[in-house]
């Protein structure tokens, strides 16, 4: 990420891992100026990195040890400064120290918590036992961009969200995992298997558009909770609303899905340019 200053040359591997997973919000780093604001993108990746061992390491013991590397981490960063890249930007910056030391480790508790969790029952019960990491990790980004006071509730629900979008995208990759996208009650009420949803078939298309359903709802009602978005979050979300309503209306709603959402284009740096003017109307 050739936008990053030179002092913050060790940030760029990790800032890239975040960016190849959020690849339009390159486009929200031009209203988010990496120089100004290093802490606000090391967070950003940091929140990747805490995702990544959360699911995206298998074996649940080596998850476990980096999860608990990073609670030390973070624990200490304070008095120490931190070891991590992402720790000394993050921890070098004011707010770090201004915010309580249970908003930092409560990510990494909820992402060690989760590490074993099987099928949720239905779509209420994804967005609870979602909720504990995606609603911890928005509100320690919801006081790091707004203050401490600023209410985290929307911000929550909605990277919860964008969350269970993104696992619903991986449908087909994740289907021999203890934990699948569509909740048990949809693959009864559609009569699917875990070894049926490798293929296409009528009965997945419309247990996937059954989620979409659920997902869109949940997304409406999110609008209406309390609180403001990070041009981050406020990007990811809108896509991600925009993918499920495009995914909702198609013949095949997983290869919609697996296209992702528009990652450039007029309508991203629009939507960039409205999150950021709202960001600095409200923190000031």
């Amino acid at each position: 990420m050739s936008d990053l200053p030179a002092s913050q040359g060790a940030l760029r591997s990790y800032v890239d891992k975040w960016l190849a997973v959020q690849p339009q919000q390159r486009i929200a780093l031009a209203f988010v100026d990496p120089v100004k604001y290093p802490g606000h993108i090391a967070l950003a990746a940091l929140e990747q990195e805490l995702l990544a061992a959360a699911y995206g390491i298998r074996e649940p013991q080596v998850a476990m040890g980096k999860l608990n590397w990073w609670a030390e981490e973070l624990s200490g960063a304070v008095a120490s400064g931190g070891r991590h890249p992402l720790t000394q930007a993050l921890f070098a910056d004011e707010r770090a120290a201004a915010l309580p030391g249970e908003l930092w480790l409560a990510p990494v508790l909820a992402a060690m918590a989760q590490l074993e969790e099987g099928t949720a029952a239905d779509f209420s019960a994804q967005l609870a036992a979602a909720e504990s990491l995606h609603g911890a990790l928005a509100s320690l980004e919801t006081a790091w961009w707004f203050g401490i006071e600023a209410a985290p509730a929307r911000a929550s629900r909605v990277a919860v969200l964008a969350h269970l979008l993104h696992a619903l995208r991986r449908l087909q990759d994740d289907a021999g995992r203890d934990r699948l996208p569509l909740p048990m009650a949809c693959l009864a009420r559609f009569g699917l298997s875990r070894s049926q949803l490798g293929q296409r078939s009528k009965a997945r298309d419309q247990a996937i558009q059954s989620q979409l359903a659920d997902l869109r709802a949940a997304w409406r009602e999110a609008s209406r909770l309390p609180g403001p978005l990070s041009v981050f979050r406020g990007l990811e979300s809108a896509g991600g609303e925009k993918l499920a309503r495009r995914a909702a209306r198609a013949d095949d709603p997983l290869a919609v899905l697996q296209q992702g959402a528009s990652t450039k284009g007029f309508g991203v740096a629009l939507a960039s340019w409205r999150l950021a003017r709202q960001w600095h109307r409200l923190a000031g």
